[in-house]
Formats: C-alpha cells, structure tokens, sequence
C-alpha cells in the first residue's frame, strides 16, 4: 500500500501521504503545502481529502491552504464544528481514494472530536490506522491540551472517554495493522513516547501501558494524568486557529520576507512593538547580538521554543538569521502560528556589525571553570532544564527554574550575587541568557556544554533515576 510517514523532526510531527489510481490524501500535513503538491504532481495524482484527526494543539495544520490550493475536501470526524466547509464525516463513513479506502473511527478522548482512521488496500485488507494523537508508539494523547478551548471538559472526563475508545474502537482491530500516529519522543503531546515513529498494534496491545487488558478505568486515568506539567502557552491559540482559519501561507511569507538594512532595521525596532529574534547557534549568538535581542537558535527545537518562550502569537518579530535562512525560519515560525514576522536583517549580523551600531556580548564559562568557581564558593548555579530532566540528575545544590517558567520567577535569579545557568547542552541555556541579559541581568555566565560536559567535571552530581516523564 501506497503510504507514506513525512516526519518532522524539530516538531516531532508526521503527516501521512496516500495514492492509489491518480488521487491522493494528506493527513494532518504541516503549514507549508507546496511538497505535498509536488509529490501529488509527481505521481500525476490530484490530493482528493484532507483528513484531520483533530484540531491539533501543537501546530497549524496547512489543511485551509492546501484545500484552497487544490481543491481537496476538508475531513474531519465527529462533533467537529470548524469554522469553515468541511466534511464532518459520521462514525463508520468509508470515503474511497483511488482503489484504497479509508474508514472513520470515531476515538474521543485527547479531544472529543478525535479521529482515527482506518486504512484498506485495493483488495479489501485492513493495512493500518492513522491515529493522530488517539495512540502513539509507547504511549497516548493528553487529554488536557484543549478541553477548555473547544468544550469546557475536565480531563479526568476526557480520559475516561479515552479509556472507551482505546477498549472499545482500537484494541479490537487486527494486530497486523500498523499504527501511523501523528507524533513521537519530543512533543509535549504525549509524557513518554518512544523514538520509533511506527509500530504494529499487537506489539502495543504487548507494550504500551496504556493498552493492558486488565487496567481498570480508574487505574487508566491516574496512569495517564500522573507526570503532566502544564501544557505550552501557545496551544491554545493553535487550536483556535486551525478551528477559525488563518491567514494564507503565501501572505505570511511575503509579509515576513521583507530585507531591511541596519538602518531600517533599527527604525522598525524603535517604532514598533516588535521583538528582535536572533536565530543563529548559541556560540556564534555569545560572541555579538544587537542589544535587547533574544536568542532561540533555527537548529534546534525552535519552533516548539518559540511558542513557549514568546507569548502571544500575534508579537511582531524582526529576525536576525544566517544568510540564505530567511525563508526557512519564517515558514518555521508558521508552524506554530507565529505570522506577524514584519522583516529580517538583511546580510544578518555582520550588517549591523559593519554599521557601526552597538553590539552587546555574552559572558561564557567552560565546565573546568565552573567547577573551580563553584568550589571557591563564589556562584550559584541554576539550571533551566525539565523538572524531570533535573529529577533524573543534577548538579548537587543547584536550582531548577525550567526555561519555560523563568517569566514567572524571574524573582529567584539574584540580581547581586553572581550565578551561571546551564541546560543539557546548552542550547536552552542560551535562550535563559539571552531573556535574562535583556531583562537588566549582567552579573552571569552562560556554561558551555551544559549537564552533558559538566558530568565530565568531578562537580558533584545526584544519582541518576531513571526519568518517568519526559515532559
């Protein structure tokens, strides 16, 4: 059977691709349309349906572009009520792509109107199930990311729902079926999901807690809500976009991809409410950032880091990036709904640089370092990873103060006392630095290398447990 996963890494994210006999069917795809055109085009197919398995949380889906782009019917499963056409498909409807067909499952629980659907090849064999975020591989969708954005449920509620669709609707079917599910290890959809992107469903019924025969409803619910932190900040005006619409990719880039020099970079800076974003890598950020600029490298979990750390989808952002980068970020911005980029610098740092302009600096410190400043007593070392990143292990009487809280306890970072602050590998740390130096703070060092080098060090660290949610 013609199906194909298109994984995204950096958002932890697959869409699927069918075609069978010149039509074609995306599943859940990205914000960006044009390489699910392309490869329709490729195979002389025309994209028939979008299939949504849910109004997604974690990113907007392209399905209002790539319907309008090619005329494909939007799908979407019971109880869903968007504010746009679309098919909403009733529980057991078969709709047929080419000689394939695909069957609707109707699976509330990580959202009421969640939906599975079944796929069956030209000869009538049931060849899988696209899930979305109904089952992933290891684990299953948190029922807490939009209960009080499309319906005012508790997620003990949800949960219960989603003890009956798994029981009900997914366990029944074959265990040959192979399970195409919407994400894997790195979203925060899901508190401990595996690396592998695929799976059969016997192996999960063998695997996954969440599908043993004999755990009880109760049992169920406290298994699946013990672990989850609160969900990211920009979920909830993900959903209300892929529920309400958005504003055209194409527009969005255009819009983005306006090349400003130093001067009018500076000018736009100065008039506007917009927030300088500097996306190139942690060194090379250190070394020289145009002052107030905040720093959340493109190679890296960016998306995903941008939406927690930048509230409000709507903010204005002027982009620092590595020539040739430009187009790249903005349409990685898209994902997650960020569209109101009003320019970037053109030629990148070295423009601002070779203008003359301020530039600011960082103050970094190597692990060796540390280790002899934390041994003299003269620092305080605070470290911005998970709390259950931290839980596993740690360096001996530091603070953890996750990344994705550090606005709301900016009051625990000493104003007098020096401190240095460290992530796993510095990636995170970088951004914590950058907030902070923008804040005021000047009194703290940056440690290269994070948790990873400073276990190198014979700093003093906790044992290691082993970690029961990645979130």
């Amino acid at each position: 059977m013609k199906i194909e996963q298109i994984y995204t890494g950096c958002l932890a994210h697959a869409a699927y691709y069918m075609v069978s006999n010149g039509e074609a069917a995306i599943f859940d795809p990205l914000r960006e349309v044009q390489p699910y055109i392309d490869r329709a085009e490729r195979d002389g197919a025309k994209i028939k349906y979008v299939f949504e398995t849910h109004f997604h949380a974690d990113f907007v889906s392209g399905h209002l572009d790539l319907a309008k782009k090619t005329g494909a019917d939007i799908v979407f499963g019971p109880t869903a009520k968007p504010g746009f056409d679309a098919i909403i498909a009733e529980d057991d409807q078969v709709f047929e792509v080419g000689d394939y067909k695909v069957k609707v499952i109707h699976t509330p629980g990580h959202t009421m109107e969640s939906t599975t659907y079944l796929v069956i090849d030209e000869n009538g064999k049931e060849h899988g199930i696209v899930t979305g975020d109904t089952l992933f591989i290891g684990d299953v969708g948190r029922p807490d990311l939009a209960q009080h954005v499309i319906e005012d449920l508790t997620e003990e509620k949800l949960a219960g729902h989603l003890f009956d669709s798994l029981r009900n609707k997914i366990m029944p079917l074959s265990d040959d079926l192979i399970v195409y599910p919407n994400h894997g290890a790195g979203s925060a959809c899901g508190k401990n999901m595996s690396k592998e992107t695929t799976d059969t469903l016997g192996n999960q019924k063998k695997t996954n807690y969440a599908l043993r025969p004999d755990m009880t409803k109760e049992e169920f619910k406290k298994e699946l809500l013990t672990g989850l932190t609160p969900p990211p900040g920009y979920f909830p005006q993900n959903v209300l976009m892929n529920i309400k619409g958005y504003d055209a990719i194409d527009d969005v880039l255009d819009r983005g991809l306006r090349a400003l020099s130093a001067t009018e970079f500076e000018v736009a800076a100065n008039e506007t409410d917009a927030l300088i974003l500097d996306t190139r890598d942690a060194d090379t950020f250190a070394k020289g950032f145009i002052p107030n600029s905040i720093n959340i490298g493109i190679d890296g979990n960016f998306a995903q880091w941008v939406g927690e750390m930048i509230p409000g989808v709507k903010q204005e952002l002027l982009l620092v990036c590595e020539p040739g980068r430009e187009e790249e970020v903005v349409t990685r911005l898209s994902r997650v709904g960020y569209d109101h980029t009003i320019g970037f610098l053109e030629g990148g740092f070295h423009t601002w640089k070779d203008s003359g302009k301020e530039v600011d600096t960082f103050s970094r410190i190597s692990p060796l370092e540390l280790e002899k400043q934390m041994a003299d007593g003269d620092l305080i070392l605070i470290d911005v990873r998970k709390k259950s990143e931290y839980d596993s292990q740690h360096v001996e009487n530091s603070i953890n103060i996750p990344l994705n809280e550090i606005n709301q306890h900016l009051t625990q970072f000493p104003k007098e006392q020096k401190f240095a602050v460290n992530c796993a590998g510095g990636y995170r740390s970088m951004i914590a630095s950058s907030i902070l130096k923008s804040r005021g703070w000047d009194n703290f060092a940056d440690v290269m290398g994070g948790f990873d080098a400073i276990k190198e060090t014979s700093i003093p660290v906790s044992e290691y447990i082993c970690p029961t949610t990645m979130l």
